[in-house]
């Protein structure tokens, strides 16, 4: 990680500031697609309980102790004694006695059970199974509430965010709180990538349209985890480590904002 920005965590720990991420990747696919980002670069890999590739993630990790691994656990699994038991069977899958970052994947406001599962990362977090702890796609009141019911606050939130959907507002709580923004969906899909602007100033720079995404993501100090499948895409994300967009570059981005643009579940309604 020493060639690589980080980001200070509000527990005092440090995460790379651009990640690995693997929805959509199947499990016998990741052991190689993995090896391929580790050799390319990466130190932080994202994986979930309901990506259900853990297994393949942590086959590709192999005996790499240096490397940030986060997962997440899922919807079915909130509750404490749920995630407790949720968390030591993702560990299993991994391969590991501990991960870096464990999330709860969603807040499923409507089951009323994320205050009960942040309790539980609490307890992993003690008990030496997650470094840190954090939370993914929660809202400002979401985040209120865990905090007001613990005093535990999140290192990090897991959240959709791209050049057409910027969470400015959400974004603002996080820097309140000291909290890391995380950008899932960091290229929008791809979609982002077929902008005017995103084009002129892949143009400009000589830079790979994703990899111009990706750097104004980390200008911002957010942490992006884009997926990739070839080594093409995944060398051309990573490729936003070795150059810096201009101020008027990143104003031209920043003025793709859409309120309208979420491509990704409400957390309000979903879970």
């Amino acid at each position: 990680m020493t060639d690589q920005p980080v980001l200070e965590l509000n527990d005092g720990r440090r995460i790379p500031q651009l990640g690995f991420g693997t929805y959509q990747i199947p499990d016998e696919d990741a052991p190689g697609i993995v090896q391929t980002a580790l050799d390319v670069g990466y130190w932080l890999f994202d994986t979930a309980a309901v990506y259900r590739n853990e297994a393949g993630v942590g086959k590709g990790l192999g005996e790499w102790a240096d490397v940030f691994v986060q997962t997440k656990i899922w919807n079915e699994s909130q509750g404490y004694d749920r995630t407790l038991a949720a968390a030591d069977k993702c560990l299993a899958r991994l391969g590991r006695e501990h991960v870096d970052m464990l999330l709860i994947h969603w807040p499923a406001p409507e089951q009323n059970l994320f205050v009960d599962t942040w309790k539980a990362l609490i307890q992993l977090r003690d008990d030496g199974k997650a470094k840190s702890i954090g939370v993914s796609n929660f809202r400002r009141e979401d985040l209120d509430r865990i905090v007001d019911e613990t005093g535990v606050v999140p290192a990090l939130n897991q959240i959709e965010l791209h050049p057409s959907f910027q969470q400015c507002d959400l974004r603002a709580k996080h820097d309140e709180m000291g909290i890391v923004t995380q950008s899932w969906s960091p290229l929008g899909q791809g979609a982002g990538m077929d902008a005017d602007a995103i084009r002129q100033v892949a143009e400009e720079t000589g830079q790979p349209a994703s990899a111009v995404i990706l750097r104004w993501h980390i200008q911002h100090g957010l942490c992006p985890i884009p997926k990739a499948s070839s080594r093409k895409h995944i060398e051309a994300n990573f490729a936003a480590l070795s150059f810096e967009l201009s101020d008027e570059q990143m104003s031209r981005i920043d003025a793709l904002d859409d309120e309208g643009g979420r491509i990704g579940p409400d957390p309000a309604k979903f879970g």
